[in-house]
C-alpha cells in the first residue's frame, strides 16, 4: 500500500513512520509548520525521513495557524501542567488542525498516485481531541470517498487510533524506532519540560510499557503526581 504519512517529529508519527516503512510502501512524509511553539517537532521529523530514505514535505499553513487564535500552542497563551484528562489541557486544543492537515494531505497523496494516508492518532488523545477519535475518521473518510470520487480511492490508515500511547512505545520498541530523535513537548524549550500534557503522557507511556526511556527532562517526577490527580478525576 503506496503510503504518505503525516509526521510531525514527535513519538507517535515517528513510530508510525517506522511502521509504513516496515509494512508497506512508504511514499513520503509530510509535516506541517502551523505557527506552533514547538516548531522544533518538524527537525526530528526531516532526521526520520533520513533514516527511512524517504522524501520529506513540510507544509507552511503558518498563516492559517496564526486564525486559530486561543491555543496554548498558537497563541499568547501558557500551555498548561497536568495529564490531558484535566480540564486545563483543553487550552492546547487548536481548533480543527487534523482536519486542516488531513486534507492537504489527502490532496497531495491523490496526486502522488498514493493509496494512503497515515495519522498517528490514538486512544490517549480522545479526552480532549475530538479529531482523533473514531468517529471523526470514519466521518473523514466518507467525506474524501465523496471528495475524490472518480479520481483516486485512498484511505485513511489509523493503527493507533484505539491503542494507548504505551501500546505505540511497545510497537516502537519492537521496531527499533530511535525514541531519542523524537521531539513531544508542547512547550518548545531545549530539552522536554517533563510537566505539560504530552511530556507527562510520554513518561507515562514508557513507564507502562517498560521500555527504557531515553529522553531528557527537566521534571523526572511530576508526571507521577499529573497522573495519580487524573485518576481521581475518573
Amino acid at each position: 500500500m503506496k503510503t504518505v504519512v503525516i509526521c510531525s517529529g514527535g513519538l507517535d508519527s515517528v513510530t508510525l513512520a517506522y511502521k509504513v516503512a516496515a509494512e508497506h510502501q512508504l511514499i513520503g512524509l509530510i509535516s506541517f509548520d502551523y505557527g506552533q511553539r514547538h516548531r522544533k517537532e518538524v527537525e526530528f521529523a526531516e532526521i526520520c525521513a533520513q533514516r527511512l530514505g524517504t522524501e520529506h514535505s513540510l507544509i507552511n499553513i503558518s498563516s492559517i495557524g496564526a486564525m486559530l487564535s486561543g491555543s496554548a500552542l498558537t497563541d499568547d497563551v501558557t500551555v498548561p501542567d497536568g495529564h490531558y484528562a484535566e480540564e486545563t489541557m483543553k487550552a492546547t486544543v487548536v481548533p480543527n488542525r487534523n482536519a486542516i492537515m488531513l486534507t492537504i494531505a489527502y490532496g497531495i497523496a491523490a496526486a502522488r498516485g498514493a493509496e494512503a494516508v497515515a495519522a498517528a492518532v490514538h486512544g490517549g488523545d480522545h479526552f480532549i481531541y475530538a479529531d482523533c477519535r473514531p468517529a471523526f475518521i470514519d466521518a473523514f473518510q466518507a467525506m474524501q470517498n465523496l471528495a475524490l470520487d472518480g479520481l483516486a480511492e485512498i484511505k485513511l490508515y489509523t493503527p493507533f487510533v484505539v491503542r494507548s500511547k504505551a501500546d505505540i512505545v511497545a510497537a516502537g520498541h519492537e521496531l527499533g524506532v530511535p525514541f531519542e530523535n523524537t521531539w513531544s513537548c508542547y512547550k518548545g524549550g531545549d530539552t522536554h519540560c517533563g510537566r505539560c500534557g504530552t511530556c507527562v503522557e510520554r513518561l507515562e507511556a514508557f513507564a507502562i510499557a517498560g521500555v527504557a526511556d531515553p529522553t531528557a527532562y527537566e521534571d523526572m517526577t511530576f508526571w507521577q503526581t499529573a497522573v495519580d490527580r487524573a485518576k481521581h478525576l475518573e
